[in-house]
């Protein structure tokens, strides 16, 4: 995705935590602070699950966890169908039409979508038009039936001890995301920004990131 490698597996979020401990290996980072949005927040439990003692602090931004407390019941959604859309006709469907597919994200994930930018949206779509980009966004879903069996697996061995921020978009998951979070962490607190759906940094930076300083300089 992006403009990173496009490797043909390794999209389960267990094999993407070893990436992340294997990028903070070559950084020579022993510890960190963690914080992730969206998918970011499957693969940043994954990494913590698998290393608690080198993330400080945790903090996830409004994206549920796979198999882990109400997903079942999150998964029934019909705003979610994406989570269950991937394959070759798929991506047959998407080719050529990502900008559609892509405003759809925006245009209904967000409590304003103008808050969005059309650079944003261009620059994205310009993205995942490239080879093998839409097959690697659609991996990372096709990818959430073995990360529930992952995670599971993670919560039935430990919760994490370290502090968790669930942060939740106010006119996306809100609330959930602490109920999320409590049912694979001990130590977590809850915060919502404000007239936010889903694109907390494009929606509400300013909220945001005071959320976020505040809960890592403690």
């Amino acid at each position: 995705m992006g403009l990173s490698a496009r490797p043909s597996g390794g999209y389960d979020k267990k094999t993407q935590g070893y990436d992340v401990a294997g990028l903070l290996d070559a950084l020579k980072i022993d510890k960190a602070d963690l914080v992730t949005h969206d998918i970011g927040n499957m693969v940043g439990y994954a990494f913590a699950a698998e290393s608690p003692a080198r993330v400080t602090r945790f903090v996830l931004i409004d994206a549920p966890l796979p198999g882990v407390g109400p997903w079942d019941d999150i998964v029934k959604s019909h705003a979610l169908w994406h989570f269950s859309f991937w394959g070759p006709d798929a991506e047959r469907l998407v080719a050529g039409r990502e900008r559609i597919y892509l405003d759809r994200f925006w245009n209904e994930f967000s409590a304003d979508p103008t808050k969005f930018s059309e650079a944003s949206r261009a620059h994205y779509a310009r993205l995942y038009a490239q080879p093998g980009a839409m097959h690697a966004g659609f991996e990372q879903f096709k990818a959430f039936d073995q990360d529930a069996i992952d995670n599971k697996a993670f919560v039935a061995k430990a919760k994490l001890t370290m502090p968790v921020l669930a942060v939740g978009g106010e006119k996306s998951f809100g609330p959930t995301m602490a109920v999320v979070m409590r049912a694979a962490a001990t130590n977590v607190q809850e915060a919502i920004v404000p007239n936010s759906g889903h694109w907390v940094m494009e929606e509400n930076p300013g909220a945001t990131i005071a959320l976020v300083t505040a809960f890592l300089a403690k």
